[in-house]
């Protein structure tokens, strides 16, 4: 096995659970694809700032890439109940909807976000969508 094939175990420092690093911590974790770890800065975070908008949206983030669909579709919903013109909470609730397989219930969002945000991976997931239940009906 050569070096570049094994994993850096991640480091943790205390302080970078700390609500005023935790977030780029957490950030930086999810950039490695480390949900696991990452939900470990932020819980205790969050627990010190539940309403924190930006932790919260990292822990969707985080619930989103460990498939833990329902307590992302928790955050994503007051997320966007907060604040209906974020569109990327928009499109990851509508994906997270999506993966679940509620087509229906995840159509409305991402063709908000793909409206909202120009972004022509938000427009193909509408499109994906729409032809899901196109095929489905």
């Amino acid at each position: 096995m050569n070096d570049d094939m094994l994993p850096t175990p991640r480091i943790i420092f205390p302080d970078q659970a700390a609500p005023e690093s935790a977030y780029r911590t957490a950030f930086d974790l999810l950039a490695d694809r480390a949900p696991k770890e990452a939900l470990g800065v932020l819980e205790p975070a969050l627990e010190q700032e539940p309403d924190n908008t930006g932790l919260r949206t990292l822990r969707a983030w985080a619930y989103l890439m460990r498939a833990q669909l329902q307590r992302a579709e928790t955050d994503l919903e007051r997320l966007v109940e907060e604040n209906p013109s974020d569109d990327w909470a928009q499109h990851a609730l509508g994906r997270c909807l999506e993966r679940q397989s509620r087509y229906a219930e995840a159509l409305p969002h991402l063709r908000l976000a793909a409206a909202m945000s120009g972004d022509p991976d938000h427009g193909l997931a509408a499109l994906r969508v729409e032809e899901r239940l196109r095929d489905d009906a």
